[in-house]
C-alpha cells in the first residue's frame, strides 16, 4: 500500500499513471477503522483494480469542538487494518494540506434543500455543508469512478449523493449495508468511548429499531414513534430524534402504503456519546 499525505503528490501519481478513473473506488473515512469500514474496503477491492481510502477527521463538519477534539485516534492500527484489506492507496492528509488557507477561506455553499435541516441538519446545523466540503475536495484530487459509503449514515449519503448530482461529478455513490455486532449495535468509530455499561445499554436502539419495523406495517405512525421514544427515555437515553420517512427524500410520512418502504431512523445521546442508526422497513 502507497501512502500519500499531499493532495499534489496523489493527483500527480493518478494524472501521470494515466489511472481510468473508471477503475478507482473510493473509501472516506476518519479513521478509527473497524469491520464496517473494513466491509466497504472490501466490497471496494471486488469491483474495482485501484482502491483508494483516505483517513482525515475533517474539523469544518464538527458542530461540537469537544466531539472533534474526542475523536479517536488508531492511525498506525488503521494502516495495518488497510494493508490486510487490500486496500493500494491511502491518503492521509493534514488539515493544513487540505486546508492551506485556513478553515473558512473560500468555501463553497452547497444548496441541499430539506435534507440540510431536517434530522441530522436540524440538530448538526452546518454539519453536512461541512461533509460536502471535504468530499468534493477529496473527489476531486482522487477522481474516482466509484465512492463507497456505509448506510449507517443514510442521511449522509443522500446528501453526498445529491451534492454529486448537482456538481454534476463522474462518480457513482454505491450504499453498502450497515455492519453490526453480534448482539446487533450498528459498527461505529464512537464505540469505543462507550462504557461497559453503556455499550450494552447501546443495543437497546436497534431493538427498538426493530420493535418499529414489526409495528409499522399499517395505521398512524406518529402514535408508534411516540412509545418508542418514551421507551427510549425510560431506558435512559437522551432522544434528539426517532423519525420514519421516505428512502428517497427523508421526508416524515404519518402513515404507510404499498409503494417504497419507508426508513426508521434514531439519534440519541448516552451520557456524553450521541449514536445514530437506521433500519428501512418491510
Amino acid at each position: 500500500m502507497i501512502i500519500f499525505k499531499h493532495p499534489k503528490d496523489l493527483r500527480s501519481y493518478i494524472q501521470n499513471g494515466a489511472i481510468d478513473p473508471n477503475s478507482i473506488g473510493f473509501v472516506p473515512t476518519m479513521g478509527a477503522l473497524h469491520n464496517g469500514h473494513i466491509s466497504l474496503i472490501q466490497t471496494a477491492r471486488v469491483e474495482n483494480p485501484l482502491v483508494v481510502a483516505s483517513i482525515f477527521v475533517n474539523p469544518t463538519q464538527f458542530t461540537d469542538q469537544s466531539d472533534f477534539d474526542k475523536y479517536p485516534s488508531t492511525v498506525e492500527a488503521d494502516i495495518l487494518k488497510l494493508e490486510k484489506a487490500g486496500c493500494d492507496i491511502l491518503f492521509l492528509p493534514s488539515v493544513a494540506d487540505i486546508y492551506p488557507n485556513g478553515l473558512t477561506a473560500n468555501l463553497q455553499q452547497y444548496n441541499l434543500g430539506h435534507l440540510d435541516t431536517i434530522l441530522e441538519g436540524k440538530y448538526r446545523p452546518g454539519h453536512f455543508q461541512g461533509v460536502c466540503q471535504i468530499v468534493h475536495l477529496l473527489l476531486d484530487i482522487i477522481s474516482p469512478g466509484k465512492l463507497y459509503l456505509g448506510q449507517k449514515d443514510y442521511q449522509q449519503c443522500l446528501v453526498i449523493k445529491k451534492m454529486i448530482s448537482f456538481l454534476n461529478l463522474d462518480t457513482s455513490v454505491i450504499i453498502c449495508p450497515t455492519q453490526r455486532e453480534s448482539d446487533g449495535l450498528a459498527m461505529s468509530s464512537r464505540n469505543v468511548r462507550l462504557s461497559p455499561i453503556e455499550r450494552e445499554k447501546a443495543t437497546f436502539l436497534f431493538k427498538m429499531l426493530n420493535y418499529i419495523n414489526e409495528n409499522s406495517k399499517a395505521g398512524d405512525l406518529e402514535k408508534l414513534l411516540q412509545i418508542v421514544q418514551k421507551q427510549l427515555t425510560e431506558k435512559g437515553f437522551r432522544v434528539e430524534y426517532v423519525a420514519i420517512a421516505s428512502q428517497l427524500t427523508l421526508e416524515t410520512i404519518q402513515f404507510r402504503d404499498n409503494q417504497l418502504p419507508p426508513v426508521a431512523l434514531v439519534a440519541v445521546y448516552i451520557n456524553q456519546v450521541r449514536l445514530i442508526d437506521n433500519l428501512i422497513l418491510n
